[in-house]
């Protein structure tokens, strides 16, 4: 249930993972689309309608959730280097088809990310 009328636009709690990415790789791997729920939980800890929320920090309005995305995005940049620091110098690392140049420019594209949303660029 919404908490009633809000003007803010949010971010999605689980914005990592619940990006157009990860809906495009599950399709492509499943051959199914889930909808997109109607409301959704945000990094405030409010429920709004989806289309309230936005994963683009140019948009989103609301100040906890713009430090609550950079945050998550800082963790999961971190997570990354530290995912692919386990095998140095290997071209790929092992069970995942991922080059560590991939990587490095992923967890760079989240960093930025993570910038944006704390409004330092």
């Amino acid at each position: 249930m919404s908490d009633g009328w809000d003007p803010h636009v949010h971010v999605e709690v689980n914005l990592v993972r619940a990006g157009k990415d990860v809906r495009n790789l599950l399709a492509s791997m499943f051959g199914l689309v889930a909808d997109l729920p109607a409301q959704v939980e945000t990094g405030c800890g409010r429920r709004v309608a989806f289309a309230m929320t936005s994963p683009l920090p140019e948009r989103v309005t609301c100040l906890p959730c713009r430090e609550y995305a950079s945050e998550q995005h800082r963790r999961f940049a971190d997570q990354l280097e530290s995912l692919f620091r386990m095998s140095p110098g290997a071209q790929l690392t092992p069970g995942l088809d991922v080059s560590a140049n991939d990587a490095a420019q992923a967890a760079a594209r989240y960093r930025d990310l993570a910038e944006r949303f704390a409004g330092r660029t």
